[in-house]
Protein backbone atom coordinates (compact mmCIF):
# COMPACT_ATOMS: atom_id res chain seq x y z
CA UNK A 1 0.00 0.00 0.00
CA UNK A 2 1.28 3.28 -0.99
CA UNK A 3 1.08 6.21 1.23
CA UNK A 4 -0.82 9.26 -0.02
CA UNK A 5 0.43 12.84 -0.11
CA UNK A 6 -2.48 14.85 1.12
CA UNK A 7 -2.49 17.90 -1.36
CA UNK A 8 -1.91 21.05 0.64
CA UNK A 9 -4.64 23.89 0.12
CA UNK A 10 -3.52 27.40 -1.05
CA UNK A 11 -4.74 27.98 3.14
CA UNK A 12 -2.75 25.61 4.24
CA UNK A 13 0.25 27.31 3.27
CA UNK A 14 3.05 28.27 5.90
CA UNK A 15 3.30 32.37 6.01
CA UNK A 16 6.76 33.12 6.16
CA UNK A 17 8.03 35.18 9.36
CA UNK A 18 11.31 35.64 9.88
CA UNK A 19 10.79 36.95 13.04
CA UNK A 20 9.62 33.57 13.97
CA UNK A 21 11.51 30.78 15.83
CA UNK A 22 11.11 27.76 13.65
CA UNK A 23 10.27 29.65 9.91
CA UNK A 24 12.42 28.41 7.69
CA UNK A 25 13.36 31.75 6.12
CA UNK A 26 15.24 32.43 8.97
CA UNK A 27 17.47 29.92 7.93
CA UNK A 28 18.07 30.97 3.86
CA UNK A 29 18.36 34.50 5.91
CA UNK A 30 20.92 33.52 7.36
CA UNK A 31 22.68 31.70 4.94
CA UNK A 32 22.29 34.61 2.80
CA UNK A 33 23.44 37.44 5.44
CA UNK A 34 26.81 35.68 6.23
CA UNK A 35 29.82 37.55 5.55
CA UNK A 36 30.84 34.93 2.94
CA UNK A 37 27.19 34.56 1.63
CA UNK A 38 26.82 38.38 0.83
CA UNK A 39 29.93 38.44 -0.51
CA UNK A 40 29.54 35.42 -2.82
CA UNK A 41 26.61 36.42 -4.17
CA UNK A 42 27.87 39.66 -5.17
CA UNK A 43 30.86 38.50 -6.49
CA UNK A 44 28.57 36.17 -8.98
CA UNK A 45 26.20 39.34 -9.96
CA UNK A 46 29.37 40.16 -11.95
CA UNK A 47 28.80 37.15 -14.04
CA UNK A 48 29.93 33.42 -13.92
CA UNK A 49 32.81 32.47 -11.78
CA UNK A 50 35.02 29.17 -11.99
CA UNK A 51 35.89 28.27 -8.06
CA UNK A 52 39.55 29.28 -7.86
CA UNK A 53 38.42 33.00 -9.61
CA UNK A 54 35.75 33.51 -7.21
CA UNK A 55 38.17 32.72 -4.50
CA UNK A 56 40.73 35.68 -5.83
CA UNK A 57 37.18 37.88 -6.21
CA UNK A 58 36.12 37.03 -2.48
CA UNK A 59 39.64 37.68 -0.85
CA UNK A 60 40.04 36.00 2.42
CA UNK A 61 38.05 32.75 2.21
CA UNK A 62 39.40 29.73 2.67
CA UNK A 63 38.47 27.04 -0.02
CA UNK A 64 36.73 25.04 2.47
CA UNK A 65 34.66 28.51 3.79
CA UNK A 66 33.95 29.47 -0.49
CA UNK A 67 32.91 25.69 -0.94
CA UNK A 68 30.67 25.03 2.21
CA UNK A 69 28.73 28.92 1.33
CA UNK A 70 28.80 28.23 -2.18
CA UNK A 71 26.58 24.58 -1.72
CA UNK A 72 24.17 26.01 0.68
CA UNK A 73 23.83 28.73 -2.15
CA UNK A 74 22.89 26.27 -4.29
CA UNK A 75 20.87 24.22 -1.75
CA UNK A 76 18.65 27.29 -1.27
CA UNK A 77 18.06 28.41 -4.47
CA UNK A 78 20.15 31.22 -5.26
CA UNK A 79 23.19 29.78 -6.95
CA UNK A 80 23.71 27.54 -9.87
CA UNK A 81 26.72 25.24 -10.42
CA UNK A 82 27.83 23.93 -13.82
CA UNK A 83 30.09 21.28 -14.69
CA UNK A 84 31.28 21.13 -18.08
CA UNK A 85 32.38 17.72 -19.95
CA UNK A 86 35.67 18.46 -20.33
CA UNK A 87 39.12 17.24 -19.03
CA UNK A 88 39.70 17.80 -16.61
CA UNK A 89 35.97 19.03 -15.28
CA UNK A 90 35.46 22.97 -16.02
CA UNK A 91 33.00 23.72 -13.09
CA UNK A 92 31.10 27.38 -12.98
CA UNK A 93 29.20 28.80 -11.06
CA UNK A 94 26.40 31.52 -11.26
CA UNK A 95 23.18 33.41 -9.79
CA UNK A 96 19.91 32.15 -10.32
CA UNK A 97 16.80 34.30 -11.02
CA UNK A 98 16.38 34.34 -7.35
CA UNK A 99 19.93 34.59 -6.81
CA UNK A 100 20.02 37.48 -8.86
CA UNK A 101 17.05 39.56 -7.25
CA UNK A 102 19.24 39.05 -3.78
CA UNK A 103 22.08 40.12 -5.00
CA UNK A 104 20.68 43.45 -6.65
CA UNK A 105 19.31 44.10 -2.94
CA UNK A 106 22.82 43.15 -1.60
CA UNK A 107 24.44 45.15 -4.09
CA UNK A 108 22.16 48.59 -3.04
CA UNK A 109 23.02 47.91 0.80
CA UNK A 110 27.29 47.32 0.02
CA UNK A 111 26.89 50.61 -2.48
CA UNK A 112 24.96 52.65 0.44
CA UNK A 113 27.85 51.57 3.61
CA UNK A 114 30.36 52.03 1.01
CA UNK A 115 29.34 55.56 0.25
CA UNK A 116 28.64 55.93 3.84
CA UNK A 117 31.86 54.91 5.33
CA UNK A 118 33.22 58.01 6.87
CA UNK A 119 30.10 58.54 8.95
CA UNK A 120 30.57 54.85 9.81
CA UNK A 121 34.20 55.48 10.61
CA UNK A 122 33.28 58.86 12.81
CA UNK A 123 30.40 57.22 14.82
CA UNK A 124 32.90 53.88 15.70
CA UNK A 125 35.46 56.47 16.46
CA UNK A 126 32.96 58.61 18.73
CA UNK A 127 31.33 55.40 20.23
CA UNK A 128 34.86 54.08 21.14
CA UNK A 129 35.99 57.49 22.58
CA UNK A 130 32.97 57.61 24.79
CA UNK A 131 33.56 53.86 26.15
CA UNK A 132 37.37 54.67 27.11
CA UNK A 133 36.62 57.83 28.81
Amino acid sequence: MTERIPEIEPSDELIADVFARGCDSRNALEDIAGKWGILALVALDEGAYRFNALRRRVDGVSEKMLAQTLQTLERDGMVSRDVQATIPPRVEYSLTALGKQVADRLRGLIDLLEGRLPTVLAAQAAYDAKKQG
